[in-house]
């Protein structure tokens, strides 16, 4: 872990900013307590994902950028602090999105994001082409609809453009050379866009010249926790900021979330529901699954002589199902979320044998990268009403996270506890009772998020945090949800009757 800022000293603020799909958040944390004082977020409305076609997902990364702007000065305005205390930046971000920008930095077409599915054919091909046992063995991954398989897919139908690229980014590399005027990315940011070859310890060159791709268009890579830049006079005026400031973390939003909470060794695992819904454990060794429905990356604190591996499920549409019933099927502005989460609470465990897939979010890797689409099964009008509805969405997706964990189990990743931050759907009662009991492993809470992580990460790469104690001493768990024998009994048989669906 990069230590240049020797000079740095307990007093004073770290500020994190976690760029998702939905919003962006900031959070300011005080270093000598290690603890969040004030936090905001942008947009109040949850940012549009444009979709063109089918299977597209795109994003402006100009929004992304508005809106962390406004969010640093809202929580900036809100806390009050000192700016000259402000002492380092970390960035988490959504993962897998390809921004691509000319050689003015200027972005040449919107961000292709993590759900969309448009390059799933391009990747399985070139799985298929490379060999599915060195695909496997190099990348611990199939290339699938990963980030190198979406500039394939420019290169292929937007040839022109293509060839008015720079450089390929990540969302969290473009909000850095924002703040910055810097291009770079990470090593665990390469391996999430499946550009890093396990094997070789260094950039994945045999896909690139499988794809065609030179390398020139891949960005210079660092460590998570290094000297990302310092903020530039514009920069930092946009962010309401002093100029000079440097960036020291920048990750990914899932081995954020994981490092947020602490979790960093092997048998440890965290999750997290927000548009998308996680497992991430975390392992020692470079383990893949044959068919690519659990993948492997780099995780923060990885080192060459002490390895260190995300082991990410991932189901692509969980909150997203949720706000999709808050906004077209209730459509009542006033009637929020923990409304809908008591109402669920009211009917019981199963629906009433009422069943809901959530895959309507792009093709899923559990699924081996089909695209099914969301379904509503067994609805009776006589039987039925939006309480069942609400409950049978938050169960269909705790389900398909707890298929996903039973591949991960199929690859000897089976944490006797999950961490989770008190955020999205772990706020509900029911979600995080459904999640404990299904998965039959204890479920710890932890009052941080993905902000609160960027911020603490920001402070261990500036050298400010001598280690894991002094990173992690406001870290608090606030509850301990564990598995109910009854409850579990009538959760497994519920899920083994909404698994039929499945397969």
């Amino acid at each position: 872990m990069n230590q240049d800022f020797t000079h740095m000293t307990k007093d004073g603020y770290l500020l994190g900013f976690d760029v998702g799909s939905s919003s962006v958040k900031a959070s300011i944390l005080d270093i000598e307590t290690g603890s969040a004082i004030e936090s905001a977020h942008s947009p109040a409305v949850e940012m549009r994902i444009i979709s063109k076609n089918r299977n597209w997902a795109e994003q402006d990364p100009e929004t992304w950028w508005k809106n962390l702007c406004l969010a640093s000065k809202a929580v900036l305005r809100k806390s009050g602090v000192n700016l000259n205390f402000i002492k380092a930046i970390g960035i988490s971000y959504q993962m897998h999105g390809l921004v691509i920008v000319d050689e003015n930095q200027k972005v040449l077409r919107p961000s292709i994001i993590w759900c969309d599915s448009r390059a799933s054919e391009i990747g399985q091909k070139a799985f298929s082409e490379i060999g599915q046992q060195k695909s496997l063995e190099n990348y611990l991954n199939s290339p699938g609809n990963f980030t190198a398989s979406k500039l394939k897919w420019v290169k292929e139908n937007e040839t022109e453009l293509y060839k008015k690229i720079h450089k390929m980014m990540l969302p969290g590399d473009f909000i850095a050379m924002k703040m910055t005027g810097e291009i770079s990315t990470t090593f665990t940011g390469l391996s999430e866009g499946i550009l890093w070859d396990y094997k070789e310890n260094g950039l994945a060159n045999s896909l690139l010249n499988h794809f065609e791709i030179s390398d020139t268009l891949i960005p210079d890579s660092k460590e998570s926790f290094a000297d990302h830049g310092k903020l530039t006079a514009s920069g930092a005026d946009e962010l309401g900021l002093p100029k000079g400031i440097p960036i020291t973390y920048k990750a990914g939003d899932q081995p954020n979330n994981a490092f947020s909470l602490n979790v960093l060794h092997p048998g440890e695992a965290a999750t997290t529901a927000g548009t998308s819904g996680v497992i991430y454990g975390v392992s020692d060794k470079p383990v893949y699954d044959k068919k690519s429905r659990v993948n492997t990356f780099v995780h923060v604190n990885h080192e060459n002589d002490n390895p260190s591996y995300g082991v990410l499920i991932c189901i692509n549409g969980t909150g997203i199902l949720y706000r999709w019933i808050k906004q077209n099927l209730i459509r009542d502005e006033t009637f929020g979320y923990d409304q809908m989460n008591n109402l669920a609470l009211q009917t019981p465990i199963g629906a009433d044998g009422l069943r809901i897939m959530p895959f309507g979010n792009g093709a899923e890797r559990i699924l081996e990268n089909r695209n099914p689409g969301a379904k509503i099964v067994d609805l009776h009008f006589n039987r039925h009403d939006t309480g069942h509805l609400l409950r049978a969405a938050l169960e269909g997706i705790v389900f398909s996270m707890n298929y996903g964990f039973s591949i991960m189990k199929e690859m000897n990743m089976d944490p006797g506890t999950i961490r989770a931050g008190r955020a999205n759907l772990f706020l509900s009662p029911l979600f995080r009772e459904a999640f404990a009991n299904s998965t039959e492993t204890v479920l710890e809470l932890y009052n941080t998020d993905g902000s609160e992580g960027a911020a603490r990460g920001a402070g261990l790469g500036a050298g400010i945090f001598s280690g894991e104690q002094e990173t992690f001493s406001g870290l608090q768990k606030i509850e301990t949800i564990e598995p109910d024998p009854e409850k579990a009994k009538i959760y497994r048989e519920t899920y083994e009757n909404w698994l039929e669906l499945l397969l």
